[in-house]
């Protein structure tokens, strides 16, 4: 059985109302395992030929490579930002277990 590679998908939120709803619709749609939300972070970002700074709570969202463009998808919509910053990256490197978790997905 091929199991498909684990990927990570990082989002910065506008607070911790916003970054809950979106990980608990992605959880229940089946597009991520699991969203780890972390407390609130201070950004510094260049955005519309400004530099700006503000407050902001990360989320790290857990999938596969068979759903990551639809997880990707599905968080844009989601997300209060007009131009939400999404990045996502294969990993590889995991134990068994937790390739195992992952591409169980089926979204």
């Amino acid at each position: 059985m091929n199991v498909p590679v684990p990927v990570l998908v990082w989002c910065p939120f506008p607070e911790a109302g916003s970054a809950k709803a979106a990980s608990r619709a992605l959880v229940e749609a089946g597009l991520a395992a699991c969203a780890n939300i972390l407390p609130a972070m201070e950004s510094v970002y260049a955005w519309q030929g400004a530099v700006h700074e503000g407050a902001e709570v990360g989320v790290l969202f857990k999938t596969n490579a068979d759903l990551r463009e639809r997880c990707i998808e599905r968080l844009s919509e989601l997300h209060p930002y007009e131009e939400p910053a999404i990045l996502g990256w294969e990993c590889p490197l995991s134990l068994p277990a937790t390739m195992a978790w992952l591409g169980a997905l089926k979204g």
